[in-house]
């Protein structure tokens, strides 16, 4: 299912709890750890390669990070799948978060295959991850909580994916 743009925003405001910075309320780090786990078995599967993957980050609200290798991709630019510990929130880029604009300026200078996008975000959401664009996550954050005084111009990537 894709969600709209103004729905996944919407979703974005719901999750952001001011009280709640690194992980929401009632997170289970069990179960995040569980379906984190689904996933890297599934991406592996999907591409056929070992992926490696960083979980369980400390003073962040990033969950983890999957990499598909480079060598497993169409364009030979490796996949990263950042995923939060907030409302099962997951992001698709090239190369690392922040190498390009997002996935479309990716897939335009031909670092990112349609397919490889489409089989990851396939993977993400039939296990039960909601997907958010990259160029979603870069606009301005607009929230209520007070971010770390190191970050500059926040954005809804710090709120959700970034360092406290």
């Amino acid at each position: 299912m894709t969600e709209s743009e103004s729905d996944l925003l919407a979703l974005l405001r719901e999750l952001d709890d001011p009280e709640w910075l690194e992980w929401p309320q009632h997170y289970n780090r069990g179960e995040t750890a569980a379906l984190f786990g689904g996933l890297v078995t599934r991406l592996e599967g999907d591409f056929a390669a070992r992926c490696t993957a960083e979980q369980d980050t400390p003073d962040s609200s990033e969950y983890g990070r999957v990499v598909v290798p480079g060598d497993a991709t169409v364009c030979g630019t490796r996949i990263v799948i950042c995923v939060s510990k907030f409302g099962s929130l997951a992001l698709v880029c090239a190369d690392n978060p922040g190498a390009f604009l997002g996935t479309e300026d990716a897939q335009a200078e031909g670092e990112l295959d349609d397919a490889d996008l489409a089989k990851a975000k396939r993977a993400l959401v039939e296990i039960g991850y909601v997907v958010v664009a990259e160029e979603l996550l870069e606009l301005d954050y607009d929230g209520p909580s007070r971010l770390p005084w190191h970050v500059h111009r926040p954005s809804w990537w710090h709120r959700f994916f970034g360092i406290f």
